[in-house]
């Protein structure tokens, strides 16, 4: 299973068990996370749900690093996606 998300004004192709580089958000290392924007979602039984039947769904995860130079960002280690 897997899904695409939105944060940050981009998008992100998530499955769990991914870790995932995106632009920062607030947050302690260890700290769960949940993104409300979920384009599409790709399940187990190959079928694909877009639109509102994507928007019901929740991604988790928990944020494993916090880094920054030039450009802050969040490591995200994506735990969960429910439908």
């Amino acid at each position: 299973m897997y899904a695409v998300i939105k944060t940050g004004g981009k998008q992100y192709r998530v499955a769990p068990g991914d870790t995932i580089r995106i632009e920062r958000v607030e947050g302690k290392v260890g700290e769960k996370v949940t993104f409300g924007s979920v384009l599409s979602v790709h399940g187990d039984d190959k079928k694909l749900l877009t639109g509102a039947d994507a928007a019901k769904a929740v991604v988790s995860g928990k944020i494993v690093a916090q880094r920054g130079h030039r450009q802050n960002y969040t490591a995200v280690e994506v735990n969960d996606i429910k439908l």
